[in-house]
């Protein structure tokens, strides 16, 4: 299986873990119309029948068109802190498990962009609750990047002499390939992050060796 077809195969299985099927569905057809239209210009009914179903079918799954942003926004942002924090608990020294963190980051960035844009752009459209709790999924994530150039810094590889602002800027690059990146682009998923990896550890200083 070659990359281009492994990235399908995981878009596939994006919101494997929905259930049942129709609330699943309806998911998928939120956030291609938020995607296309945004939020607010959204309605209950256009997300209803891009899922084949009717206004009130939608209501049984999802109280309001808000929740279902929140639902999708959920997942999304815990998708991401579980990509970095996975690199930051893992072994090695810390030019490798930021590039793993940067790298599989971005790849989930492109092979999911219609959904990041989502997840990143829209989050002022939450209620204020509900908003609360994504900020602080952010903050985590932010925070796991962060301990992993504090880590570079302490052992002498990195040269970061503001690591909070270069870590929002690590994030802040990986995270804008959800706006640019295309299907039929000339790069797989997986050579972007390639490149992002690369490109993070020059941001820290590292003398690649």
């Amino acid at each position: 299986m070659d990359a281009r077809t492994q990235w399908d195969a995981g878009r596939s299985e994006e919101w494997a873990d929905v259930t049942p099927d129709a609330a699943r569905r309806l998911l998928t057809a939120a956030v291609q119309a938020f995607a296309e239209r945004g939020y607010h210009a959204t309605t209950t009914r256009d997300i209803a029948g891009r899922a084949g179903m009717s206004p009130a079918a939608l209501y049984i799954h999802y109280r309001t068109k808000e929740e279902l942003l929140y639902r999708i926004s959920g997942i999304g942002h815990r998708l991401a802190l579980g990509i970095v924090s996975r690199a930051r608990d893992g072994g090695g020294d810390p030019a490798g498990r930021l590039s793993a963190a940067v790298q599989d980051f971005v790849r989930w960035h492109a092979e999911h962009h219609t959904t990041a844009r989502v997840v990143q752009y829209e989050l002022g459209a939450l209620g204020e609750e509900h908003h609360a709790e994504i900020v602080a999924l952010r903050r985590e994530t932010d925070a796991a990047v962060r301990s992993i150039v504090e880590d570079g810094v302490a052992a002498g590889e990195f040269d970061v002499p503001d690591v909070r602002g270069t870590t929002r800027a690590v994030l802040s690059l990986c995270i804008d390939v959800a706006r640019w990146f295309r299907e039929d682009g000339k790069h797989t998923p997986g050579e972007v992050g390639e490149l992002y990896a690369d490109l993070a550890l020059r941001m820290v200083g590292y003398a690649h060796k």
